[in-house]
This record gives structure tokens, sequence and C-alpha cells, in this order.
């Protein structure tokens, strides 16, 4: 089959490679699309340390099943899927309280690091096991599949987040995952969203995803823009969708006393955290890491049109255009947001 594999830091080639062996409970999926995600071009330069080569990265995906091991049951060749990122076991303490994200034996799609290696999608095929894929809407095309986990990212967030009636919310970073959680929170009955970056065309955006107000991150006046907003108060909820020390910092000072901070980003490994003003306000730190079983939902907003994805979708190469996008990419190539490759 063909793949594109990352040789080594910053040089990719798609090469044939062999098919994957499949476990008794897995299924062989025909990848159709599969999207390149904010960690796979952070992957690539090995920044991360969690994509070392070679390696087939690739975790956004969603093709047609072209074999079923011998113990899978209720899924059949030519079924349409898309499938979790995330490889859990079932049978921990954590998969069997329903945080299947927090997995003792957790494995991702596409990553290759010092505690596992797993192959990805960028390839004609994937072998996943079949406990965690998921049937797609026969109305929604293998493109708007492989943005099912970006939006499962933005439904866990907002769901572990204590909302309360008629909040005021704060959303700062207004990217695609920013924006998806705009689109979550509308579809939770949420009216007013104020959203906040630094880039203008990013908070168009956002207005036009259901952003009720947006301001400008830079301007010297966004504090008191967001405490107004907020009654006065600062708004009862915001989520940190950057996650550099001085978002969280922000986020902080934009909520009410008794509010909450969901931290959605980590683009750094550690961020200064003003501890005086979280603990004598009262604010609440919610962690919130990619998802765990909100697949179905997440499919049925973006088959009801709740969840614009196709909004995102800035391109649809072939597996062999892979390297120039990733470079594209990596280069922070202004309009670009998501890039979906089609093997």
């Amino acid at each position: 089959m063909r793949a594109l594999v990352l040789k080594e830091y910053g040089r990719f080639a798609v090469e044939d490679v062999p098919r994957p062996a499949l476990q008794p409970d897995e299924v062989l999926v025909r990848v159709r699309a599969c999207g390149i995600c904010g960690s796979d071009v952070h992957g690539m330069d090995g920044s991360t340390g969690r994509r070392i080569p070679p390696l087939i990265m690739g975790h956004e995906g969603a093709g047609e099943i072209a074999e079923a091991g011998p113990a899978v049951r209720g899924w059949k060749p030519g079924d349409r899927v898309t499938f979790d990122s995330t490889v859990y076991c079932g049978r921990c303490w954590h998969c069997l309280r329903g945080e299947v994200n927090l997995c003792d034996e957790r494995r991702v799609l596409g990553v290759s690091c010092a505690e596992f290696r797993r192959d990805g999608a960028f390839a004609e095929f994937v072998a996943v096991p079949a406990r965690i894929l998921h049937r797609l809407p026969d109305s929604l095309s293998f493109e708007q599949a492989a943005m099912v986990e970006a939006v499962s990212v933005a439904v866990h967030a907002v769901k572990r987040t204590p909302l309360g009636t008629d909040p005021s919310v704060a959303v700062l970073g207004a990217g695609m995952i920013g924006s998806l959680v705009i689109q979550v929170l509308r579809a939770a009955g949420c009216r007013q969203i104020i959203a906040i970056d630094l880039d203008g065309d990013r908070l168009e955006l956002a207005l036009r995803l259901g952003a009720t107000a947006v301001a400008r991150a830079d301007s010297p006046g966004v504090a008191g823009e967001v405490r107004r907003f907020g009654h006065g108060r600062g708004v009862d909820a915001a989520f940190d969708v950057v996650g550099l020390s001085g978002t969280v910092g922000t986020a902080v000072g934009f909520v009410r006393k008794g509010g909450s901070v969901t931290l959605v980003g980590n683009s750094e490994p550690r961020a200064d955290l003003p501890l005086q003003s979280v603990v004598t306000r009262q604010i609440t730190l919610i962690g919130t890491c990619a998802s765990a079983g909100e697949y179905p939902e997440c499919l049925e907003l973006i088959a009801s049109g709740k969840v614009n994805v196709t909004e995102f979708i800035s391109a649809t190469p072939s597996l062999d255009e892979g390297p120039g996008w990733f470079d594209r990419l990596h280069a922070r190539e202004k309009g670009l947001m998501k890039v979906i490759l089609k093997p």
C-alpha cells in the first residue's frame, strides 16, 4: 500500500509499505480522508518528541472497512466508519468509569514516543480495534467525518464546564478549535459568547459561526470589554484554547468571582498562574484532554448542521501532495486551517 512516511524530522516520502497485519479484534479501514492535525505539524519537526521517525502519522481519519478480524462482531466490509484517535484498552479502572481518554494503556494513532509506537492513517489502509469504530451517518462525507476528532475536543471541553443558566462565556483563541467551541456552546444554548483573538479574519469567522461579540486580544481595553460583556463582573466561564502563560493568566482575569476557566490549549509545557487571584476569587480551573465517548454526538452535530466543519477545510489534496502541504502548514501560511489528505 502507499503511505506518507515521516523518514526523519522535516522529511517525508510517499512509498510502498506492507499493509498492517490484523489482530483478531481489529478491522482494516480503507482510508478515504485523513486530516493533518496541528500536533502532526509539530511532530514533523521533532518539537513534541511524540513523532519519532520513521512513522506513518495521521489520526483524523474516515473510510470504509476492507476486512474484519475473526473476533469482530457487528461490522462488515463496506461499512462507512470513522475511529477514535485514542486506542484505549476498555479494561482498566479509567476505562470502566467511561474515562477512556485517561486509559492507563492509552495509545494514539500515528504517534511514536518512548512508551509506544502506532502507525496512523496517512496511508491507503490503517488497522484499528473495532471498539474505537463509529458508524457514519449516510449524509456525512468522508471529509466531514475526518473533522469529528476536532469537534470532539470542543464537545468534551464544553461538557466538562459548569455553565449554569444563561451564562456569559469568553473564548480565548478563535482558530479552528476555538471556533468549534463557540459552535458547540451555541448548540448547548449559550447566547452570550465573546471571542478574543489577535487576528481580525478569525474574529470575523467567529461572528459568522455564533459569537455574539469579539475583541482584539492586543486592545488596551480588552479586559474592560470582557468585564462589561459579563455584566460588569466578568464572564461566568472562559475557555483558553491557546495554552500560553499569558493566556492562562488573562483567562483567570476575565472571569467573575466564583467563575471557571477551562484549559483546552497546551502550547507550552508550563504556565505561570496568578495563584492568589485563583484562590481569593475562588476560580475553578478545569483541564480537558481529547474526548471520552462523544463521537456519536459529534457526528450528529455535524450531520444536522449545528456544527459547520466545511468552513475550516482549506484543501483536500492527494497523499502524494502531502509533503508540500505539511511544509505550507509548518510555515503558518495565512488562511490555511485544515488540510485533509485523500489516499
